[in-house]
């Protein structure tokens, strides 16, 4: 099966690198290069790509709005690509619904991986864009607390929320978030855990239906919004290890 490829971005020389590089692969075929974000949304419109790689700060229409305007219109999946990895705006194209998330400078070889894997329903962060992921959501909630005037109210408040929204896993589940939000593979979790990766798979794929999220990403930020991880903890979690 081939996968189809929309490349979106203002730089003419980075898309076209990009795109040789993707229609070198016997699996992958770019269907389109586009310059803005408007014509991205509408190439994925027209085209019914499975993946569309958008550069996020672009003209016209910028990569987090395309993003989104993908993401309401279409199941094709979404990678975005920036230059710097310290990009103030990952946190919001997460949200907005990408899939992925790489730097310009990643390695050929690796970006033909990310396309795949995004291709294949999972998802994939650089290591560098997951930490920044993290900071921020520990940045917002840092704001949020100073600007609601009572930190050990809120903190409460969103313990209670947490408590709630985690109340449909099981012990094991909420372990498998835990390490989903520390951005572990499901190779890692399995030796955490000490369970075989099948059995890891299927943990994953019932905390993402009962919770109702898309992927792995979502996972991660899960993890934080609802304090199962405390931002700035590093990590930390109150969740014991067990065995099955």
């Amino acid at each position: 099966m081939t996968i189809r490829v929309v490349v979106a971005d203002d730089q003419e020389l980075v898309r076209s690198g990009f795109a040789l590089i993707l229609d070198l692969q016997d699996d992958i075929e770019v269907v389109a290069e586009v310059g803005d974000g408007a014509a991205a949304v509408a190439a994925v419109r027209e085209l019914r790509p499975d993946v569309a790689l958008l550069d996020i700060r672009m003209p016209v229409l910028d990569g987090i709005e395309a993003c989104r305007a993908i993401a309401a219109q279409s199941a094709c999946r979404t990678v975005m690509l920036t230059t710097f990895d310290s990009d103030e705006y990952v946190y919001e194209a997460l949200h907005a619904g990408a899939s992925g998330f790489l730097l310009k400078d990643v390695r050929r070889d690796d970006l033909v991986h990310a396309v795949r894997v995004v291709a294949a329903g999972e998802s994939l962060l650089a290591p560098s864009v997951a930490r920044r992921l993290i900071e921020e959501y520990t940045a917002v909630t840092a704001r949020s607390a100073a600007g609601a005037g009572a930190a050990g109210a809120g903190a409460a408040g969103a313990g209670a929320v947490s408590g709630e929204r985690l109340e449909v896993l099981t012990a094991r589940e909420r372990e498998t978030l835990l390490h989903l939000g520390r951005g572990l593979s499901n190779a890692e979790i399995a030796l955490a855990m000490v369970v075989s990766e099948h059995t890891v798979k299927t943990h994953v794929g019932n905390v993402l239906a009962k919770l109702g999220l898309r992927d792995r990403i979502q996972a991660v930020i899960c993890a934080y919004e609802t304090g199962l991880i405390a931002a700035g903890a590093g990590g930390g979690s109150a969740v014991p290890p067990s065995r099955e």
